[in-house]
C-alpha cells in the first residue's frame, strides 16, 4: 500500500482550511468543527442554521467546482471494503462523542488556540491513528 506525497497541494489545501477557520472565527465567532457544524445544521433552529448549511454546501460543492474549472475530476480511491468504511465511521462517531469534538475542531482550531483539551485530544487522535496504521499495514 503506497501513499502519494503531494506537498504543494497539501500546503494549498491546508492553507485554505486554515483561512476558512480564521474567517469563520472572525465573522461568526465559531469554531470550524465539522461535526458540530453538521449536527447544528441538522438539529438546531434559529439564525445559526443558515451559515452551517452554506458551509456544508461549500464543502460538498468544492470538488464539483474543481472539476468544472479544471476539467479533471478529484481522484481518490478507498482500498477497503464498504463494511470497513461503515465500521470506521461508527468508531469515529463514538470518538467524536466522547472526545467532545472532532479532528477539525480540536486539531485545527483548538490547537491553534493552545487549548489544553484540544492538545490532549489531538495527541490522542494522532497516537490512535499511528497505531491503527501500524497494525493494518504491518500486522494484519
Amino acid at each position: 500500500m503506497t501513499t502519494s506525497f503531494t506537498p504543494a497541494s497539501a500546503l494549498i489545501g491546508g492553507s485554505l482550511i486554515g483561512l476558512a477557520s480564521v474567517l469563520l472565527m472572525l465573522t461568526h465567532g465559531r469554531i470550524a468543527g465539522v461535526t458540530g457544524i453538521l449536527s447544528g445544521a441538522l438539529f438546531s433552529g434559529g439564525p445559526g442554521k443558515a451559515w452551517r448549511i452554506i458551509f456544508l454546501i461549500g464543502a460538498i460543492a468544492a470538488p464539483a467546482l474543481i472539476y468544472y474549472t479544471t476539467g479533471h475530476p478529484m481522484e481518490f480511491s478507498v482500498p477497503v471494503p464498504n463494511w470497513a468504511l461503515v465500521a470506521g465511521g461508527l468508531i469515529v462517531g463514538v470518538g467524536v462523542f466522547y472526545g467532545s469534538g472532532c479532528t477539525s475542531g480540536h486539531g485545527i482550531c483548538g490547537v491553534s488556540r493552545l487549548s489544553p483539551r484540544s492538545l490532549v485530544a489531538t495527541g490522542t487522535f494522532m497516537a490512535s491513528t499511528s497505531l491503527t496504521v501500524f497494525i493494518v499495514r504491518h500486522i494484519i
